[in-house]
């Protein structure tokens, strides 16, 4: 039943071996584990153009315990998410499981490993790696019938720990057939792209306000704010003003009672905050500081509440709570500001969805799209399907997954490992109260029918447990005994298949772009819209119980695996219904979008889908007029310029789809910063995506965004490069916004993913909400510099320490530096930000404040500095 032939094949090394000579115990499979150096390295990307790298593990015994020579019951576990490829090497049989996970056996070549050797494992795998993350941690041995032991110096999240250095051009570039044109950053180089002639004003940052507002004047004098103050309000922004007196307390140390305004103040120090729909566009406000008196007033309560936070926006980080006297009309660009948040891959636990939450308030965005169910992990407790939580929030060593899911992702052996977990349910509602509050919507996502691995495994456990207990009633009340194996006639399975997502007879074959071979819903059970429509009944009563409504759901739809249902018993009785509009395999996933598309339209939430979901090919989308929703909005993200579908924005928006632009070239925070391979992330879409590349993002004309291919050749003439006509945007009213997006394959802690969302999180915001006037298919250089280094200078001086005031763990840019007239410069990317510099190997650091003069040569180190955090170092060397 289910994958029985891979759980065999799982299984088999242990069967096989079992007549081995020697046994490894407990004890020494620690013991090696402990004291044995488990390294990773490239040895070239040079290898084979851009389809496969050369590498190798190290295996350096210190434990004094010997790996004896030929087939032995013990296996090594290692995540890889460059699928290696199969093969013997060094008499290891290498094998790939399932996703990330790969093993070693011995086999009867292996020559053994006595203690004090070491041994090179050399291996070949799929594409390239340039970045240290991309090689997971946790790595682990099991013996026969015993616990597994985590090689000690993989249990860290320090790469340096478990990764060889890369050094050479093939290590550090991803190919060269075709050739990686990409830079490679050094100090000097990021020393010249970080130099502008252009400079910022003090004033300009004191006055400066993220998101920028339509309209801002500035009046003479400065207003000082102090318990002095009061509030008077609208009645129906008592919610609002209660986050705001929070705010001004916790931050500032500021008092100020507040009561609604029909109680006159007592004196003239009053912050008013009202409604009027007859100011602006819907979410707008105005903001008028005046010295004795502030006046916020909101188009509706969303613009009342932005109107505070501009306020707040304008006080510095610490000191004197003092405002510039302005004046504002404002007003937001789209509707949709969003980040998505993808905690399927690894969770990061439930305060880091708090501070996501709450930031994303404080720049005025309102849509948190919340990627919780993935091959990796299920992230929330439905009521009902406690095996989703119980075993699909876990990842550990359980080949069969009645307990867990198989260990993915760094994750190591154990259910204590880093990525687990998951939010309760009186989380959840907690969660909505507080992003409720702060005008923003939670869009959930229930992936399917692909990336769902952890909700498939999850039933599929949930199915064996149930088939066992109703065989358990059976077996109590038959006079026929079970015989040959066979299930018991008079066993009722109803409530085991009751939410069943696999076809136990369907002998498809795929392997997916994460390497997974089972994770595709069966589009053809009704098991699995029962599924489907079961969870989000769940939801919607978790919304209402916060007081608030469940408007989106996010379906998935994408990176199917091609093959899926081609073998399944249930889809070819599907496809020999007549008149049911499903012929074939090609009309599966347009069937399962109508379904689950219908399944929404009658519980009144609107569908969301990425792209691909919706669409049969490149260019033709799934017909609009099927679907009676009359939101359904997809997600563009696949804007790989060369690979020909970056219109399917445009396309969408015109054949009748709302859009969310969500271009990974600009838009994917789970993109390295730079290319370094210090860096953390992904680098598939673009080999790095920095805070200046988000911010240059231009969404009202998508394909002047087209700057660079994957291999970092400029594009002069996007379609040439395409091949066809890109058509032009007909319905601009279905662009609905944009949105960042956070994937967290190579994120573990909730300081690595706050480091990778902030500060690129507040340039999405700066987007979303104005356009800039130097945007355009004609992009105003300079202007754009201009309004850059404000903005840079801004985060600089205010908003990376109020991040930091605020516990959120920042990507702090890496300074430059270069020998320039005998003299050491430095500069950074954010102007203003404090660099500090070291000439003792890092014992002791000094803030750099002048270009440096040394009497003598070696190596100055630079980083920059907010607080108590600190970037990465980089270095120049002196003769």
């Amino acid at each position: 039943m289910f994958k029985a032939s891979l759980i065999a094949a799982l299984m088999m090394p242990l069967a096989a071996q079992a007549h081995a000579q020697e046994k490894l115990s407990q004890e020494q499979i620690n013991a090696f584990a402990t004291n044995t150096e488990f390294m990773f390295a490239v040895n070239s990307n040079f290898h084979n153009e851009d389809k496969s790298f050369l590498g190798s593990i190290r295996l350096t015994n210190r434990s004094g315990v010997s790996l004896p020579a030929g087939e032995q019951p013990w296996q090594i576990y290692l995540h890889s998410v460059r699928k290696i490829n199969e093969g013997i090497s060094q008499g290891l049989r290498i094998e790939h499981v399932n996703g990330d996970l790969h093993r070693l056996s011995p086999t009867a070549s292996f020559n053994g490993l006595a203690a004090g050797e070491q041994l090179e494992i050399p291996f070949e795998a799929a594409v390239w790696v340039v970045a240290y993350s991309d090689f997971m941690p946790r790595a682990f041995m099991v013996g026969h019938n015993t616990e597994p032991a985590i090689f000690a110096n993989t249990n860290s999240e320090d790469f340096g720990n478990f990764v060889a250095p890369f050094t050479q051009e093939q290590q550090l570039r991803r190919y060269n057939q075709p050739q990686d044109l990409t830079p490679l950053m050094t100090a000097e180089l990021r020393y010249e792209l970080n130099s502008s002639p252009l400079s910022v004003k003090d004033e300009q940052v004191q006055r400066r306000i993220v998101p920028k507002p339509q309209e801002l004047e500035i009046n003479r004098g400065k207003t000082t704010l102090s318990d002095a103050w009061q509030i008077r309000y609208a009645g129906q922004l008592q919610a609002e003003v209660a986050l705001f007196q929070s705010d001004l307390e916790k931050k500032y140390q500021l008092t100020l009672a507040a009561q609604a305004d029909h109680i006159d103040a007592p004196n003239k120090k009053v912050i008013s905050i009202g409604v009027d729909s007859k100011i602006g566009n819907k979410e707008g406000y105005r903001l008028e500081i005046d010295g004795e008196h502030i006046r916020i007033i909101g188009a509706d309560n969303a613009g009342a509440f932005y109107g505070m936070q501009s306020l707040l926006a304008l006080l510095p980080a610490t000191g004197s709570p003092t405002l510039a006297n302005v004046e504002i009309s404002d007003a937001p660009r789209y509707p949709w500001r969003g980040m998505h948040y993808d905690n399927g891959r690894n969770f990061h636990g439930k305060e880091a969805m708090f501070k996501l939450v709450e930031q994303m308030a404080r720049y005025k965005m309102n849509r948190l799209h919340w990627h919780f169910s993935e091959d990796e992990g299920w992230r929330l407790q439905i009521p009902g399907l406690e095996e989703l939580t119980e075993v699909g929030a876990y990842r550990c060593f359980d080949l069969a997954e009645n307990r867990c899911l198989l260990t993915q992702l760094g994750t190591g052996p154990f259910k204590s490992g880093s990525g687990n977990g998951y939010l309760s349910r009186a989380d959840f509602i907690e969660l909505l109260r507080f992003a409720k509050a702060s005008h923003i919507d939670i869009i959930p996502e229930i992936e399917g029918p692909g990336h769902a691995r952890a909700s498939i495994k999850a039933m599929e456990a949930r199915y064996r447990k149930l088939k066992a207990q109703a065989e358990a009633v059976a077996s109590n009340s038959l006079l026929t005994p079970k015989s040959g194996g066979q299930e018991f006639s008079g066993a009722d399975l109803s409530k085991a298949t009751q939410y069943l997502l696999t076809d136990p007879k369907d002998s498809s074959s795929y392997i997916t772009v994460q390497n997974y071979t089972d994770n595709s819903m069966n589009v053809c059970m009704d098991s699995t819209y029962a599924f489907i429509d079961k969870v989000t009944y769940e939801l919607q009563q978790m919304y209402r119980e916060a007081g608030t409504k469940l408007n989106y759901l996010h379906i998935g739809g994408d990176e199917v695996g091609a093959g899926s249902w081609v073998g399944s018993p249930a889809c070819q009785a599907l496809f020999a219904e007549p008149n049911n509009g499903v012929a074939g395999v090609a009309d599966l996933k347009p069937y399962f979008t109508k379904r689950v598309a219908d399944l929404l339209h009658k519980r009144g939430i609107a569908p969301g889908i990425w792209e691909d979901g919706i669409m049969y090919d490149k260019v033709n989308s799934f017909n609009r007029d099927e679907y009676a929703n009359k939101t359904f909005f997809t997600n563009a993200w696949d804007n790989i310029w060369e690979w020909g579908v970056a219109d399917r924005a445009y396309r969408l928006a015109n054949d009748g789809y709302q859009v969310v632009l969500s271009h990974g070239t600009h838009l994917y925070f789970d993109h390295p910063y730079e290319p370094h391979p210090e860096e953390r992330g992904y680098y598939w879409a673009t080999r790095y995506t920095d805070t200046k590349k988000v911010f240059a993002y231009m969404p009202d004309n998508v394909y002047a965004n087209a700057d660079f291919t994957r291999t970092g050749a400029a594009i002069d003439n996007l379609e040439a490069l395409v091949g066809r006509p890109m058509p032009a945007l007909q319905q601009p009213e279905n662009i609905l916004g944009m949105q960042g997006q956070v994937w967290s394959e190579t994120i573990r802690t909730e300081d690595q993913l706050l480091a990778m969302v902030f500060p690129r999180m507040l340039a999405v915001a700066e987007r979303a909400w104005s356009k800039a006037p130097w945007e355009g298919e004609q992009v105003n250089a300079g202007a754009r510099e201009q309004d850059w280094q404000e903005f840079a200078a801004t985060l600089a001086h205010k908003e990376l320490a109020k991040l930091d005031r605020d516990g959120i763990a920042l990507h702090l840019p890496v300074p430059g530096a270069k020998l320039s007239e005998g003299r050491v410069v430095a500069n950074s990317a954010f102007a203003g930000l404090a660099i500090e510099y070291s000439l003792d190997k890092g014992v002791s650091w000094q803030l750099y404040q002048q270009p440096l003069t040394l009497t003598e040569g070696g190596e100055v180190l630079f980083r920059t500095r907010v607080q108590e955090q600190v970037s990465r170092t980089t270095s120049v060397f002196v003769q």
